[in-house]
């Protein structure tokens, strides 16, 4: 990959008074991310593994499919994502990076670096974050969607020829227009046009395409300077790399806490007008969880705890990610994914408790293990048994980085795994009698799936399992209290349901 070389210290950051900017070949002082374009087709896979791994920094890329899309774009065993679609994701939580991948469509830029030359960097403090922006020049600003509502006198905008430049096309706003109040400026180089490339259409084509939409149009633009950015880079401008302020439909994720009549509504199965059958909220009970969380009779229901809908039963579904019908069919008709503009929704009591939730994460990570010492009690794991409920296990799975265990990152209030005893913090050591201690989050997630609607957790509270790893006492089942056995039996044995479920 060719880019304009220049000295650099990312320690120091993009605004280094000592970068010099030079025409003559100067080499980077430390390692040069790559980028990957992937695109696939319909009906395939990218062909690949993101994984975290105990021991290693950073999200991994495995299980590299041979002649698959990964590979031939390419995509190494070992290597480390540092950005996706130009966002990067090096200090993201390792399910919010999949869920980008997952929603990005059918083609993805990667940044990345191999496992070597990202081992080094981080061996060296290197500032990841702006050894990637480095990459794309101090000129350069991401691309914009811009959603153009036509008033009394049009849409606000002309679209011309850039000359001597064959398929490409430039824009000038109307001053105080409905285009430039939508973000364009003149001169904007025109990348997409509802959902069809510019470069794939005449200037005819296009201009006929402008008079016939009804009431907006959607355009992809960016500009001059940074579109040689992309260029001298060889990166495909993607609408998921854009911001997208103007746009008008965003769906909003909702994270619901059960009431003690459950979360007042029922979710339908249904055909819409184009004859895809989704599930939608209906009859939202006054006064309900749902209603307080500002979800509506008619909402379209795309996520449930992070994961598409689309190929989950009816009876899988519970907390959610919605939009609007007419959401649904503005983003159809773009050929776009609603979720890549999704937002989080908070009701006021919902976010007090996100706010003390984030206070409190740190006791859950970091403990005192000279505490437990004090005590000079052994300390005790916890066998819990849990039956799956119609709409889940009832608690979320966490993992850090260099820390041992995969740990309980929340349990549903009146849940399966609160009524067997979870708490937030346990670290989890068994799995249906197995130990994964060593294992990484998804293979856990995996294990938990085979056992069907029977799970039996082994797990302690951090200080705990801190201090017997400490003293090297081994961890297993037999040191479970009959007492607490027996307790944690018993209440396992009336599932209720719960918010936010997940394995």
């Amino acid at each position: 990959m060719e880019l304009t070389e220049f000295v650099f210290n990312p320690k120091e950051g993009v605004d280094n008074p000592a970068m010099v900017v030079s025409e003559d070949p100067v080499k980077f002082s430390g390692p040069v991310p790559r980028v990957c374009m992937l695109k696939k087709e319909e009906g395939e896979n990218f062909g690949f593994h993101l994984r975290l791994e105990k021991g290693r920094q950073g999200h991994i890329i495995r299980q590299v499919e041979v002649l698959g899309v990964a590979e031939k774009s390419g995509l190494r065993d070992g290597d480390r994502l540092l950005e996706v679609n130009e966002q990067f994701v090096d200090d993201i939580d390792h399910m919010e990076v999949a869920r980008m991948i997952q929603t990005s469509g059918p083609q993805l830029c990667f940044l990345l670096l191999s496992s070597d030359e990202y081992e080094q960097a981080v061996a060296q403090g290197w500032n990841l974050k702006e050894l990637s922006k480095a990459q794309r020049g101090k000129e350069w600003n991401p691309p914009r969607l811009c959603y153009i509502k036509r008033s009394a006198s049009g849409l606000g905008f002309s679209i011309h020829p850039v000359e001597g430049e064959k398929g490409k096309f430039y824009i000038n706003p109307i001053a105080g227009g409905p285009a430039e109040k939508a973000g364009l400026r003149k001169g904007d180089r025109l990348v997409w046009i509802n959902g069809a490339m510019a470069c794939e259409l005449t200037h005819s084509a296009m201009n006929k395409m402008v008079k016939k939409c009804n009431n907006h149009i959607t355009v992809l633009v960016i500009d001059s300077m940074s579109e040689k950015s992309y260029i001298h880079r060889k990166m495909a401008i993607l609408p998921a790399m854009a911001d997208a302020h103007s746009m008008p439909y965003k769906p909003k994720r909702v994270h619901l806490i059960q009431g003690p009549d459950g979360y007042g509504f029922l979710l339908r199965h249904e055909k819409i007008s184009t004859g895809r059958k989704v599930h939608i909220v209906r009859d939202v009970d006054a006064g309900s969880p749902t209603e307080f969380a500002d979800i509506k009779d008619g909402e379209i229901l795309l996520e449930v705890n992070g994961e598409s809908v689309d190929h989950l039963s009816h009876e899988e579904q519970v907390s959610f990610t919605t939009m609007t019908l007419e959401g649904q069919d503005f983003y159809t008709k773009l050929g776009l994914s609603p979720l890549l503009f999704c937002e989080d929704h908070y009701s006021g009591k919902e976010q007090q408790e996100k706010s003390t939730s984030q206070e409190q994460s740190p006791a859950i990570l970091v403990s005192s293990v000279d505490a437990q010492e004090e005590q000079d009690v052994e300390p005790k794991p916890r066998l819990c048994v849990l039956q799956r409920s119609p709409v889940g296990f009832g608690f979320h799975l966490g993992w850090v980085q260099q820390k041992p265990g995969t740990f309980i990152n929340r349990v549903a209030p009146g849940g399966p795994g609160e009524s067997a005893g979870l708490l937030q913090g346990d670290v989890l050591v068994e799995v249906n009698g197995q130990n994964v201690e060593e294992e990484c989050l998804e293979d856990v997630i995996l294990l938990m799936k085979k056992g069907g609607d029977s799970l039996s957790l082994l797990v302690m509270d951090r200080t705990g399992y801190e201090w017997m790893k400490k003293t090297a006492m081994p961890i297993t089942a037999k040191k479970v209290t009959k007492a607490s056995q027996e307790v944690h039996n018993h209440e396992s044995s009336s599932p209720t349901q719960q918010s936010n479920p997940d394995e």
